[in-house]
């Protein structure tokens, strides 16, 4: 359900989800106002949440995953909510597949004018007990198929008539070093790299393309497995100065930023969300 709601000069979105938890958006409810975004991993956490912002704030949502169930689920949410949403069962892994699903969503809506790499593979082990079988499927999951979403979007991207972006989900912890998860700080060192090269390639093309990269999300698969599984909750907790886990809409109020014209002349910027875990371990 939306409610528009003045305050001062903005104009606010309140987004109730099935359980009656209100969200209050910061932008104006038409910043992406018929802009078409394609979220791929956007039917469950990190994903969802940004997902449903874009469309609370005026966009088209394309949503991309494996999960029949849960891409039917994410739908039904964003439809509840008032927005219109397009789903697509594909694996990023698979290029053909992955260019044949953008394909269907710029049939759907008309056009595309975002892409969200956040699809991401994740499992806890020590480099030395990862098979190199398990290292290659992160690899080809989290960077392969970054790439393979950029490539296939990219002529779209370039029609778009706000100006192409592209938002990738990264990681802090691949650039500091990431014990327990080397294939996939491997996989996303390189995906900052991949942005940073496509956002000088591309600019001529009047593509921007960026970088998120969260802290420890709250009510997420990594949270669950990176730190409740492992009891270091507490331990995780020590390690960020605001005190806190983040939350899914912190991210999402971060990539609605980035899509919208208010980031107009940034690009190949990796921007970090973490409430400043990144800065406390450089002390």
């Amino acid at each position: 359900m939306l409610k528009c709601i003045q305050s001062g000069f903005v104009e606010f979105v309140s987004l109730c989800d099935r359980n009656g938890f209100m969200q209050i958006s910061t932008f104006s409810h038409q910043i992406l106002q018929d802009r078409v975004v394609l979220v791929t991993g956007g039917a469950s956490g990190i994903g969802l949440g940004m997902s449903r912002a874009f469309s609370a704030l005026g966009a088209k949502v394309g949503i991309l995953g494996r999960d029949r169930g849960k891409l039917d689920t994410a739908v039904s949410l964003i439809e509840e909510d008032g927005g219109a949403a397009y789903a697509v069962q594909s694996d990023v892994r698979d290029f053909d597949a992955f260019n044949s699903a953008i394909s269907r969503v710029v049939d759907q809506f008309g056009y595309l004018d975002i892409l969200i790499n956040n699809a991401a593979g994740l499992f806890v082990q020590p480099a030395q007990d990862i098979t190199p079988n398990g290292f290659r499927t992160i690899v080809e999951i989290d960077l392969n198929g970054t790439f393979h979403g950029c490539k296939a979007a990219f002529p779209f991207l370039a029609r778009s008539k706000f100006g192409g972006s592209i938002i990738n989900i990264v990681t802090e912890e691949a650039l500091n070093g990431w014990p327990g998860a080397a294939h996939a700080g491997a996989a996303k060192a390189g995906v900052v790299s991949l942005t940073r090269t496509l956002a000088l390639e591309w600019a001529g093309y009047g593509i921007r393309v960026n970088a998120i990269s969260p802290g420890p999300i709250a009510d997420t698969e990594g949270v669950k497995r990176l730190y409740e599984e492992e009891g270091r909750v507490e331990r995780e907790l020590a390690r960020v100065p605001l005190g806190r886990f983040g939350t899914v809409e912190d991210i999402a109020n971060a990539a609605v930023f980035l899509a919208s014209p208010a980031a107009g002349f940034i690009t190949g910027i990796n921007l970090t969300v973490d409430g400043g875990r990144a800065r406390k371990r450089a002390i």
